[in-house]
């Protein structure tokens, strides 16, 4: 269900979802293991995010007679924000193989908080079918919005973000930047503090992931 103060903000609640969100606020859990369940999160996740994908229906050959089966109708593409999101990218391709995958490079500018692209590779149908936008962090909003734009700029109508917390800050932002976005979380956080990370948060997510400072 969408959030009460937040239309297009669906915080997932499911107990498998939320323990292993547990396991990845903790400090003391390692780079591996880190990755391991943010990659079995997305893929959760996703199950709840992809819910109302468009199917198409198809006549199809079981070994003993033909059965009315029924496929996605649109290319799913999974686009990542760089570095991050390859965490996640890795738990939805688990449950979308044919899915294709789209890179889009940024990082925040530590003075200003603002985003700086320096990679963008998407597939040449992006446009044609539903895209998942994945980053472990909604924080400022202001590099979702960047990647959000580059999207739309590329024709896709179809944009949906997962991401494992978001800070209400963020959220906001994504509203006033592109309103159209539905945004799935594991936990919508308190704040932002003065460096712009999210309270209480789980760290720099890519430090983490990859085990740098």
């Amino acid at each position: 269900m969408p959030h009460p103060e937040h239309p297009n903000l669906h915080v997932l609640e499911h107990p498998l979802i939320q323990d292993k969100l547990a396991r990845i606020r903790d400090r003391q859990t390692k780079a591996g293991h880190f990755r391991s369940l943010v990659a079995e999160v997305a893929g959760l996740m996703v199950f709840q995010a992809s819910r109302d994908l468009p199917i198409r229906a198809e006549d199809i050959e079981t070994p003993l007679e033909t059965v009315r089966a029924f496929r996605l109708a649109a290319p799913v593409t999974i686009v990542p924000i760089l570095r991050a999101g390859m965490g996640l990218a890795d738990g939805v391709m688990s449950l979308m193989p044919e899915a294709s995958v789209g890179h889009i490079g940024l990082y925040r500018d530590e003075a200003s908080l603002d985003p700086v692209s320096y990679y963008i590779k998407l597939p040449e149908d992006v446009d044609k079918g539903p895209v998942f936008l994945v980053d472990p962090m909604l924080a400022t909003g202001g590099s979702a919005a960047a990647a959000v734009n580059v999207l739309r700029e590329h024709g896709c109508k179809d944009v949906r973000m997962i991401c494992l917390v978001a800070a209400p800050e963020g959220v906001r932002a994504m509203e006033a930047a592109d309103d159209r976005v539905l945004i799935y979380t594991a936990a919508l956080d308190r704040e932002l503090n003065d460096l712009g990370y999210i309270l209480p948060g789980l760290g720099d997510a890519g430090d983490r992931m990859f085990g740098t400072r």
